[in-house]
């Protein structure tokens, strides 16, 4: 039995409460969805600055009144101290989500970034602290390798960070760090790697690649490439990060805690890679879609060439097994997005 697998039967049989910051944001909310259905107790917290009412609702869809009444959400900002200390009273464990995402977001408006990312993460810190939490798990990012030239990405090698949001969430491990030293908190950091799934925005500005050559050729745009297309990422399927999650709240060994994870596949894809594979999953419901090209721009400010993580840190302290490899992630994301387009 997989370490995953042996955590979900027990916590099914011992429920413990949860706090996700960030509940109705994309990961948030697939968070508290899989807590709900493993029969926990979960306050789920959210400012609907880039969450949706609608995850929400389509969680409780998903989950059903029974599992829905074990949840309790309070809409309010990680940058209020009294609100982050009024949902940790009482919690086991934990998962701060909440951000603001994004690298070009960053640097048109580093302070509101560094403000949702830098004083709300402390916020919660001290919430938890100040609660008695057993473990505050939190959303760190790849963004924190930099300029790092190495291939994979091993977590004690980092590089220069290239844009204000990298320095945000550099600076959340370096608080994380702290507050374990002088608090004696337990703290773990997961470094996402291109986190995608359902229920992933593709609209605005600031979207992310996958969802928005979704949502662009489900409309019959034009999606457009930044640089040549041979930039790499090592993309990583929503439901391997809800597992690295819950490992990490949860695990027993102590060599284990006060570490950041890399959270991926190990595996890496090059944007001209990335748009073939969601084009021909599409083409399949809409032949005419097999024909389209995109078009290439500018390489956008702030990204790094080339990101692959190496994962067998994950592996190893924690028991983390990726479930999905991109090419698996992308199909259930294009079962999700043309479910979508029929609703």
């Amino acid at each position: 039995m997989s370490a995953y697998k042996a955590l979900e039967t027990r916590l099914e049989k011992s429920p413990k409460c949860w706090v996700v910051t960030g509940a109705a944001g994309f990961i948030g909310s697939h968070l508290v969805e899989k807590l709900l259905r493993l029969g926990q107790q979960v306050v789920g917290l959210d400012s609907f600055a880039t969450g949706y009412r609608a995850n929400l609702d389509a969680v409780r869809a998903s989950v059903g009144e029974q599992c829905w009444a074990d949840f309790r959400f309070v809409e309010a900002d990680i940058t209020d101290p009294q609100a982050c200390a009024s949902v940790a009273q009482g919690a086991d464990f934990i998962l701060h989500q909440a951000a603001l995402g994004s690298v070009p977001r960053s640097l048109e408006d580093p302070v509101t970034t560094n403000r949702a990312n830098v004083d709300g993460f402390l916020n919660m810190l001290v919430a938890a602290r100040d609660a008695g939490v057993s473990r505050f798990v939190y959303a760190a990012s790849s963004s924190t390798y930099g300029d790092h030239p190495g291939l994979p990405k091993v977590e004690d090698r980092i590089g220069r960070p290239r844009s204000p949001y990298a320095v945000t969430k550099y600076v959340n491990e370096l608080y994380a760090q702290v507050f374990a030293s002088s608090y004696g908190m337990d703290c773990i950091g997961l470094r996402y790697f291109n986190v995608f799934g359902p229920r992933q925005d593709p609209n605005g500005a600031y979207a992310a690649v996958i969802p928005r050559w979704f949502g662009e050729l489900c409309r019959g745009d034009v999606p457009r490439i930044n640089g040549d297309g041979e930039t790499s990422r090592d993309f990583c399927y929503v439901d391997n990060a809800v597992q690295a999650n819950l490992l990490a709240a949860t695990v027993d060994d102590a060599q284990a805690c006060n570490k950041v994870y890399n959270v991926a596949v190990g595996d890496r894809t090059t944007l001209n890679e990335l748009f073939a594979a969601i084009r021909t999953l599409l083409a399949g419901s809409n032949p005419e879609l097999a024909s389209v090209e995109a078009v290439h721009g500018e390489t956008r400010a702030g990204d790094v060439r080339h990101s692959q993580a190496d994962i067998s840190r994950a592996r190893e302290l924690l028991g983390y097994a990726p479930s999905h490899t991109v090419h698996q992630g992308l199909a259930e994301t294009c079962r999700w997005f043309l479910q979508e387009r029929q609703e």
